[in-house]
């Protein structure tokens, strides 16, 4: 952004930086000479290529303060619902009310009375502060600065950049879906058609049936000895596919989604399996564990091991794969992440790259051919990798700005739904939603955020439904996407 001071006396000097202190009276991009002029809050200058990640984080609490409030008018609404009964009620049917019902009616409306004496007069004082308080941003905010018709400044290129290609998704809390598990689900898998949903609960997997929400419990499955942190239904073959903390992974099959059984075991690794993923065709499969390797399956009559690279040295967290299908990324404890090719000559996948990062990172994902992101354990930033044309190696280019967070949770891998241009991505306590636009730009879109880091989940193939546990709520829970 090239811009030039249009103070009188500063001989048309480069603007350097943009001063954020709301009370400020001067005018806010400064170049050298007007630095005097804002000595007083000198902490509150942005140099001007830090400018895009102040204003990335302002947008993230303008999410964030959005999201709230959904969830605060989505709570009224189902109280309303909830007492509507009263409010319509026909005194013409007392007569024919029995006892108990007369009872509950009674207790109904005595607690609607301890709730308008008590808690409506806090609500109420609350609600009136609450308007004087919009009252006062949109003071601000209506004396802010405006950009006129004629300026040449590049900040409409800007604005025009945080547009997304598609109409904003939400995503809503379906709260009467929600169901109470308080044992650990680390794992979950939507099917092809959204139809059943598997949740790996400790050692079991629960099958339910899903119909725009849960339903019912279809099957447990008790094979596995030790608890799961993968799930994966294939979406050529009615199969699943679970990995545990042992190191098995067990292939489970279905001729009506009703009845699963497990049709073979696999035993290559010997101890947690962190990531499992297809291809397209479901002919490979690809795992990484703890036990430090990323072994390649092949699908002849049974699956076989058909190669193991074994060049991290710590735990694997998680794969994946590009567009093409001929490039794998991998990430582990040893802070390093990856590039595995596969050669067309030998048909064997070797390492291309390794990337030495100075974080720990339980989570990346392929965004298209030439792009992945890679998100740090701790910090507020979300790392962009771009492939470099002439020298075909991937490198850290920029960042997103995301919520602050200390991670230490593996599961619940990134994912980005084409269709929507939407990545999905657990960080700390947050699930964060964001969205590729123009020029491979991106923005977070909606944060959602828990109660506690101990939080799994993730999202049907379509982007459709978001499902998630957390040790807060101890519940199994969906959300729904809503265009805006």
């Amino acid at each position: 952004m090239q811009m030039s001071c249009n103070q009188a006396d500063h001989n048309n000097q480069s603007i350097i930086g943009v001063c954020v202190d709301i009370t400020c009276p001067n005018i806010r991009p400064y170049c050298n000479f007007c630095l005097p002029l804002h000595a007083k809050h000198l902490h509150m200058l942005t140099p001007l290529d830090l400018i895009n990640e102040w204003i990335s984080e302002r947008i993230l609490q303008v999410h964030n303060a959005q999201n709230n409030v959904e969830e605060f008018k989505v709570s009224l609404e189902i109280f309303l619902n909830q007492v509507s009964p009263y409010c319509n009620f026909n005194f013409d049917q007392i007569p024919k009310l029995g006892l108990s019902q007369i009872d509950n009616l009674v207790k109904g409306l005595g607690s609607i009375e301890l709730c308008e004496k008590v808690l409506f007069r806090q609500l109420n004082q609350s609600i009136q502060e609450l308007k004087q308080i919009v009252i006062e941003i949109q003071k601000i905010l209506k004396n802010q600065i405006t950009i006129s018709n004629n300026d040449n400044t590049q900040i409409p290129q800007y604005q025009h950049k945080l547009k997304p290609n598609l109409s904003p998704i939400r995503y809503q809390l379906m709260k009467t879906n929600s169901i109470e598990q308080g044992g650990s689900c680390f794992a979950f898998a939507f099917n092809k058609d959204c139809s059943i949903v598997a949740a790996g609960c400790s050692s079991q997997i629960i099958v339910y049936e899903f119909r725009q929400g849960m339903k019912k419990q279809i099957q447990l499955l008790y094979e596995h000895q030790k608890e799961m942190g993968t799930l994966n239904f294939m979406k050529k073959s009615n199969q699943l596919v679970s990995g545990d903390c042992d190191g098995d992974i067990l292939i489970w099959s279905s001729k009506n989604n009703k009845y699963w059984i497990c049709s073979q075991t696999l035993k290559q690794h010997n101890s947690r399996i962190n990531c499992l993923i297809m291809n397209n065709n479901e002919d490979i499969m690809i795992s990484c564990s703890n036990d430090q390797t990323i072994k390649f399956w092949m699908k002849l009559n049974e699956w076989i091991c058909q190669q193991t690279i074994t060049n991290h040295e710590n735990f694997v967290y998680q794969l994946s794969l590009n567009e093409k299908q001929n490039k794998v990324i991998s990430c582990g404890k040893d802070q390093l992440i990856l590039v595995i090719e596969n050669s067309e000559q030998n048909k064997q996948w070797i390492v291309k790259q390794k990337i030495q990062v100075d974080c720990l990172g339980y989570r990346l994902c392929f965004i298209n051919d030439n792009l992945f992101t890679f998100q740090p354990s701790t910090g507020n930033l979300m790392h962009i990798y771009e492939l470099h044309n002439l020298s075909k190696q991937f490198t850290q280019t920029k960042h997103i700005t995301v919520n602050q967070g200390d991670d230490n949770r593996v599961f619940f891998p990134q994912k980005y739904i084409q269709s929507k241009q939407l990545l999905v991505i657990k960080h700390d306590k947050y699930i964060n939603l964001i969205r590729k636009i123009d020029n491979d730009q991106f923005i977070v879109e909606q944060s959602i955020q828990f109660s506690s880091k101990e939080l799994f989940g993730c999202i049907s193939d379509d982007g459709e439904y978001l499902i998630t546990w957390d040790d807060s709520s101890d519940e199994i829970q969906i959300r729904r996407s809503k265009q805006e």
